[in-house]
């Protein structure tokens, strides 16, 4: 049975409708800190995992992954807190003013040193929208001048740092990746990243398919063919470094498409079939279970799943849209064909 290391839920009257998805499709799933306003601390945290778990239905099972938006402001007492509490399972690391309800993130790496030499010290991940936010750089770069002038000063000055370099979009991310080896060679596992389903499946262009598509705009943007191929090549290459991350983001179709549409991409109705569509594209299925069952679960220190399930290259339609608490929510792919279909065992 998967897990998805890297999902947003809401909260409010939507989450009832986000938890029953989820709970549909994954055992175990890293939940995104980025409310309004956010989970900042470990008592936020622990109320909005009781909230996510009262709303799972009879005869379905969800253990929330629980993580801590980064501020400016977070103390290195908060970070023993959240290592201690057995539910927070990493640090969420938001460039200010990056993506969707970013505005708390951090703005300069110097005001987090301390807390991430505690999170070094405890072993508890820093998962990251590798973005820059300077108005100077090109939306397309951003991914790229994030690493170089962020992303290896911090493991440079932190070596041990567990990171995950999450929803990676480009080339130059998976090199990079690939660059962070030990002395003997061999793959340095604390620095990881997670790849969603539309990046292995989508580029730029079909952002403007027939005009400008809403639905298709998320944070990172689409970028073009060759990085989606290279994402594809790493993804189903069998190396342990990338793994499942879905970024599922459900917006209410008004706050899509309206001037200034929000972005987020919702694959939670059907991830792992998306997934399985990208990886069959490249005749590399055998691929998947490691990718969406293993790998992750290697980098987070738990448990294989017990749970299965079995997936049928089987044409089915997407609905046009689902419920999304009073309103509604159009899913990707909607009213087009997805080839595969999970059942469970």
């Amino acid at each position: 049975f998967p897990d998805d290391f890297h999902h947003h839920f809401r909260d409010g009257d939507v989450l009832k409708d986000v938890v029953s998805f989820v709970s549909h499709s994954f055992e175990r799933t890293i939940v995104m800190p980025n409310l309004k306003p956010p989970v900042r601390n470990v008592e936020e945290a622990l109320a909005y995992w009781d909230r996510i778990l009262a709303c799972v239905e009879p005869g379905h099972s969800l253990t929330p992954l629980m993580t801590l938006y980064l501020t400016d402001v977070t103390t290195v007492a908060e970070i023993i807190r959240a290592k201690e509490s057995g539910v927070i399972y990493g640090i969420k690391y938001y460039p200010a003013g990056a993506t969707t309800n970013s505005e708390f993130g951090v703005t300069s790496v110097d005001k987090i040193r301390e807390v991430l030499k505690m999170m070094e010290e405890v072993g508890l991940p820093l998962l990251v929208h590798g973005e820059v936010t300077d108005p100077s750089v090109d939306i397309f770069d951003r991914e790229k001048v994030f690493i170089d002038t962020v992303l290896k000063p911090i493991i440079e000055a932190h070596p041990g740092l567990k990171i995950v370099m999450e929803h990676i979009t480009t080339e130059d991310a998976v090199q990079f990746i690939r660059t962070q080896n030990n002395p003997d060679g061999s793959p340095k596992l604390n620095l990881c990243a997670t790849i969603t389903p539309q990046h292995l499946l989508y580029n730029r262009n079909d952002l403007f398919k027939g005009g400008i598509s809403p639905h298709m705009y998320c944070l990172p943007i689409l970028k073009r063919e060759k990085h989606r191929e290279a994402l594809l090549e790493a993804a189903t290459s069998g190396d342990p470094r990338f793994f499942i991350g879905t970024d599922s983001a459900p917006h209410a179709i008004a706050a899509k498409e309206s001037a200034c549409g929000c972005a987020g991409i919702f694959t939670g109705h059907a991830a792992v079939e998306l997934y399985a569509e990208a990886f069959d594209s490249v005749g590399k299925i055998d691929r998947l279970e490691g990718f969406v069952c293993q790998f992750g679960q290697q980098f987070y220190n738990l448990p294989q799943n017990t749970r299965r399930i079995r997936l049928v290259r089987e044409d089915w339609t997407v609905p046009e849209s689902y419920s999304f608490g009073g309103e509604k929510l159009r899913p990707l792919r909607a009213g087009q064909v997805i080839r595969w279909k999970r059942h469970h065992v």
